[in-house]
Formats: structure tokens, C-alpha cells, sequence
């Protein structure tokens, strides 16, 4: 069967500086799904745009889905990171949604299959009922819902979300994450990190980025795994199937 993600042999770079990513190897299997994690500077984002097909890999392969990743972004859904969004762009939970839906012949002209996607959408990640409220209304929670659902609303197999927790409150998060795992039972969901945070059981694949990859199993994943990767100590608390990191020292 065709991997979801194959990469093999990827080196990256910007203009003639070090490499940002090298002699990376990956493949991530149907069924599977995964969190991406490392420092700052890494190259974690980078990992994601070249899934992406926003960046070209200066030597290795990368295929999605068993092809280029350009011809694979129909397949993929993406959401950004949200300190990139505007989070006063004056449009309606639905509106923002239904920008999942753009394509080269869209012209902004949604059609009635297409507004049906988006309330699907919505109603996946369990805010249909906030279809008509203001995006900038909403809590960071309900916001990073909403731009789940317009990732979601061109019916993915690939989810891509860059920091989909960096500005949930505390209270929220276990309740984002069941929607995670809701997602990962029909999808693959690949989730990228600043640091651990939360670490749900449900997903297969820790994938440690720091210009190098190396892939652990989630169950197999250490304290002493995590120091390897931060080249400074975390500890790591567990609460149930959860798993909560402290780092301490240096950059994260």
C-alpha cells in the first residue's frame, strides 16, 4: 500500500546557509498518524512546507500520497499557524470555513455542495451551532476550531496543523484534543509542536525534528528520548493517557 508521506534522503537549506533539514527520512503508513516535535529553529515549519510543496527539497524525495506534493495539495488540508491569521478578519464562522472550499475556479461563487461541506465541517469539530457568530468573536478555542473545519471542509486524507494549541486556554485543551483524536479515526492527522505539551496516546508517531528526524513510537516516548531532543532536560508528568513536559533551560 502507498505511504501517506515518503520522504527519503531530504536536505534543506535557505539561500547558501546551513542546512536547516538533512538527510531526513520518513514515511508515515495509512492508519497512522503522528506529532511533530523539536526547538525552536529546528526546522519543524520548514518539514511542513515541504509537505506542502511550498519549499523544494534541495536533494532526496518527498511524495505524498505517492506523488509530488503539489499534485497532492487537493488531498491535503492545512491550517496555519494562528499567529499568522488575523483574528479580526470581519467575516462569519461559516464564511471562514467555506475558504476551504477555494479553488482555481471557485471565483467566490460557493455553490450549494459547497456550503453543505462547510456546515460539515463545523459540525465535525462540534461548532455548527456558531455557523452565523462573528470569527472575531470567539474564543481562541472556537477559533482554532473554525480553521480546523476550513482545513476540513475540502474533505482531506491529510491534515497538516502547525501549532494548533498555541493559543487555546488551559481549559479548552483537553476538549480540542478529543476532536483530535475523533479526526485521527478517519484521517491521517499530522500535528507539529514548539515543544511536547500533550502527548494523547491515540497518536502513533513522535517525530523529533532538529535539523536531523528520528521517529519513536508515542508508547516508547522518554523523558530521556525528549532531553535527546531539546539538548536540555524535560520532565514529563504523566496525568491518565496524558502527558504533560516541562522543559527547563535553554531555548525551547
Amino acid at each position: 500500500m502507498t505511504p501517506v508521506i515518503e520522504i527519503q534522503d531530504l536536505s534543506f537549506r535557505y539561500n547558501a546557509a546551513e542546512p536547516v533539514l538533512e538527510n531526513v527520512s520518513l514515511t508515515v503508513q495509512r492508519g497512522q498518524s503522528g506529532c511533530i516535535v523539536g526547538p525552536n529553529g529546528g526546522g519543524k515549519s520548514t518539514l511542513l512546507k515541504l509537505m506542502l510543496g511550498l519549499l523544494s527539497a534541495d536533494s532526496g524525495t518527498i511524495k505524498i500520497f505517492g506523488t509530488d506534493p503539489v499534485n497532492a495539495r487537493k488531498r491535503i488540508g492545512y491550517m496555519p499557524q494562528y499567529h499568522q491569521l488575523d483574528a479580526d478578519f470581519p467575516a462569519s464562522v461559516l464564511e471562514v470555513a467555506l475558504m476551504g472550499r477555494i479553488t482555481a475556479n471557485t471565483l467566490f461563487t460557493y455553490r450549494k455542495h459547497d456550503r453543505q461541506a462547510a456546515m460539515d465541517a463545523l459540525s465535525e469539530v462540534g461548532i455548527a451551532d456558531l455557523a452565523g457568530r462573528s470569527f472575531a468573536g470567539l474564543s481562541g478555542g472556537q477559533r482554532q476550531r473554525v480553521l480546523i473545519a476550513r482545513a476540513l471542509a475540502g474533505a482531506p486524507d491529510l491534515l497538516l496543523l502547525d501549532e494548533p494549541t498555541a493559543n487555546i486556554d488551559p481549559g479548552a485543551e483537553e476538549q480540542f484534543y478529543a476532536t483530535l483524536d475523533n479526526l485521527r479515526k478517519k484521517m491521517t492527522v499530522i500535528t507539529v509542536s514548539h515543544d511536547l505539551g500533550f502527548v494523547k496516546s491515540e497518536t502513533d508517531l513522535i517525530i523529533c525534528v532538529n535539523r536531523q528526524v528520528n521517529i519513536h513510537q508515542a508508547a516508547d516516548f522518554t523523558a530521556q528520548t525528549a532531553d535527546e531532543v531539546y539538548h536540555h532536560h524535560v520532565s514529563m508528568i504523566k496525568h491518565d493517557h496524558s502527558c504533560f513536559c516541562h522543559c527547563h533551560g535553554g531555548e525551547k
